[in-house]
């Protein structure tokens, strides 16, 4: 996770941001600790003073918010994850799949792909289940685009604390 942390670089004003860089996906069981590990990266980012725009969502969320409805420029709003400078994409592979979302998660993991947008993804699927999940495309370039961390251990929400 440190090197999306050296992936900010000065800008104009001096601060530093994020342009282009690595990506994570993490992987591992329920309750492992990933979106703990996701956000923790954000905040050794931010305590490095890399400032930048950021957004989370979950991946039934991203579905939901991008449902086409009546009033809603879906496209306006994909436009705006493709192009946040640091997304953090959770659950990837967690949502009931179709035609649909397989088009709309290669749409938006393709763009960051090509961009380098760097981007924090957790999954509780193995590769090859995300293959299955979310089609080869998308995670060929998955493969290609991210680190992977691998957490294990058990649940951390259904053990007791010490």
């Amino acid at each position: 996770m440190d090197e999306i942390a050296r992936a900010g670089r000065p800008g104009p004003s001096g601060t530093r941001g994020i342009a282009e860089g690595p990506s994570l996906l993490i992987v591992g069981p329920t309750g492992t600790g990933k979106t703990h590990q996701a956000y923790g990266a954000v905040r050794s980012l931010l305590a490095a003073g890399v400032r930048l725009r950021w957004e989370a969502v979950t991946a039934a969320d991203l579905y939901a918010r991008l449902r086409p409805r009546p009033g809603l420029d879906a496209e306006r709003e994909l436009h705006t994850l493709t192009r946040c400078p640091l997304l953090v994409l959770e659950d990837l592979g967690a949502a009931k799949g179709s035609e649909w979302t397989e088009e709309l998660t290669y749409r938006l993991i393709n763009h960051r792909y090509e961009y380098l947008r760097p981007t924090l993804l957790t999954t509780n699927l193995a590769i090859d289940d995300l293959r299955t999940a979310l089609g080869d495309r998308v995670a060929s370039r998955l493969s290609e685009m991210t680190h992977r961390v691998i957490l294990g251990g058990p649940d951390r929400r259904r053990t007791p604390a010490a």
